[in-house]
């Protein structure tokens, strides 16, 4: 019997695919397990700033580009099913201005979605704080520095 996959990567009008997929997709079950959630399904979507900008008006009536979108599918205190929308321009753009590198940079916003699908969020700047250390501490567990 053939077990679902839990994490799926989809790529919309993006020439662009991760190297180390199989490694990623590992991480982010083991994330939200270190979370304490159940994680039933991910998609992740890469896309365009066009198309995730698309999104946000249609979805969150927001006239800008951002980086990432999270729709959460699930009722709470159910297994975790969810979207990510990651703007794939965006994450370029945001590498150049950070001075990172361009993979570091979408790992951030991959793990940015995940920790928004287990209850973090940054709305105010206690909030941000707290994100940006969880962010930091996956990236560091998964690139070893």
């Amino acid at each position: 019997m053939n077990k679902a996959k839990k994490v799926n990567f989809f790529y919309q009008d993006v020439s662009f695919q991760f190297a180390s997929r199989q490694q990623l997709k590992l991480f982010i079950e083991q994330l939200f397990k270190k979370e304490k959630h159940i994680l039933k399904e991910l998609n992740v979507i890469f896309c365009t700033d066009e198309a995730l900008l698309k999104i946000n008006n249609d979805f969150l009536k927001h006239n800008y580009y951002t980086d990432i979108i999270t729709f959460p599918l699930s009722e709470a205190g159910e297994p975790i099913e969810a979207e990510l929308y990651i703007s794939i321009d965006r994450i370029k753009e945001n590498a150049e201005q950070f001075r990172i590198s361009f993979r570091r940079e979408l790992h951030r916003v991959v793990f940015h979605g995940c920790l928004h699908l287990v209850g973090y969020n940054d709305k105010s700047s206690q909030q941000i704080k707290i994100i940006r250390e969880r962010e930091d501490y996956y990236l560091r567990s998964y690139f070893g520095k």
